[in-house]
């Protein structure tokens, strides 16, 4: 039986270009904030006063992982949680003033990263690859929403 050609398997390139987004962005971003918590810094810049469970949501973490993610941020001061006043079992997010600062710091480092990371591409082959792995990551919440469709259409 012949070996599999590894080039051919989304997964193990998905891997690899995620091997290699980690190690840009502990060398050129951060060694402390780690690329999920600069989403929710980011989202909540966006979005302040989201609850933990919508910030997951929009970030595409699960509720341990982002309760792991709001609690580390918390730790260090980032984030603030609030209880929301129509709501009392609920708890908004707020960055703190540190987290603003950490998220601007952590904007520019990253727009240069991305910068590295992309150079093999042309700009038109970006906008192809962003719509190419949009769809397929879209896709691909159907098996964390097992009510949606696998499936692409066509």
């Amino acid at each position: 039986m012949a070996a599999a050609d590894l080039t051919t398997h989304p997964g193990h390139l998905a891997r690899r270009l995620q091997q290699a987004h980690y190690l840009l962005w502990n060398t050129m971003v951060s060694e402390e904030i780690t690329s999920p918590q600069f989403a929710v810094l980011n989202t909540l810049v966006a979005e302040p006063g989201l609850d933990q469970r919508t910030v997951g949501e929009r970030v595409g973490l699960d509720r341990s992982t982002i309760a792991e993610v709001i609690s580390r941020l918390g730790r260090r001061g980032l984030l603030d949680k609030v209880r929301d006043p129509e709501d009392g079992r609920r708890f908004l997010l707020r960055l703190t003033d540190e987290g603003l600062r950490t998220h601007r710091k952590l904007t520019v480092r990253t727009a240069r990263m991305n910068q590295v990371f992309l150079a093999p591409l042309t700009a038109e082959e970006r906008t192809v690859f962003f719509d190419l792995i949009r769809r397929v990551s879209d896709a691909a919440e159907g098996l964390r929403n097992p009510g949606e469709s696998l499936v692409a259409p066509g």
